[in-house]
């Protein structure tokens, strides 16, 4: 079995630990590396060995979010999932901008996060539903761009509008009958044919401003 390489960007011991528990007890992921700040991963990120950062954004130096912008320019292979207790969309937001492709809350609970990072390595973008529905809404309140009638199927549609109500895969699933790997399937078609990177850009270029 493939090995699921995570490190650990987080300045608190505690959380640091929790975390290496959590990720060393599930099937097929290790901890490759931890690091106590943004500038101790740059420094070492030549050689790291990992395929998702658990970043933390409010760290001693260097920001998480700048440490994101900085290491993908490094390192464009590696995926980053924001662990944070910050809802406030401007961090969101520069986060995202910065090439983090999820965003969970700390308090995200134990299983989901195991479930969110495998879920980042397959290609999705996980985030905790509030803050997707924060995302979500703040789109709306922007014109968004029409797309070509047709372009979706009815299916790809209804997967699409789970993603914008906040739902994670399994809960679309859930409601649409389909088991949860039909739902990503889904779901990188419509990424492919709408041209985006993720949910959020999904959502914001399909539907319209007060939908």
């Amino acid at each position: 079995m493939e090995v699921l390489r995570v490190a650990i960007v987080e300045d608190d011991v505690a959380t640091t630990e929790y975390l290496c528990r959590r990720i060393e007890r599930a099937e097929g992921m290790r901890v490759m590396g931890t690091f106590a700040s943004g500038d101790d991963l740059l420094r070492s990120l030549s050689e790291l060995k990992a395929d998702v950062v658990l970043m933390d954004i409010n760290m001693p130096g260097t920001s998480g979010v700048d440490c994101v912008r900085e290491a993908r320019l490094i390192r464009p292979d590696l995926q980053f999932l924001m662990l944070t207790v910050f809802m406030n969309p401007a961090y969101i937001f520069e986060a995202l901008r910065a090439g983090a492709t999820g965003y969970l809350l700390k308090s995200t609970p134990a299983e989901e996060l195991i479930d969110a990072i495998r879920d980042l390595h397959r290609g999705g973008s996980p985030m905790s539903s509030a803050i997707a529905r924060m995302v979500v809404n703040s789109f709306q309140q922007e014109a968004a761009q029409p797309i070509q009638d047709g372009l979706l199927s009815a299916r790809e549609r209804e997967v699409l509008d789970g993603l914008a109500a906040g739902l994670k895969y399994k809960e679309i699933a859930e409601k649409a009958g389909l088991s949860t790997e039909t739902v990503r399937v889904h779901v990188r078609r419509i990424y492919s044919k709408l041209q985006v990177r993720g949910r959020m850009e999904a959502v914001r270029k399909v539907f319209p401003k007060n939908r």
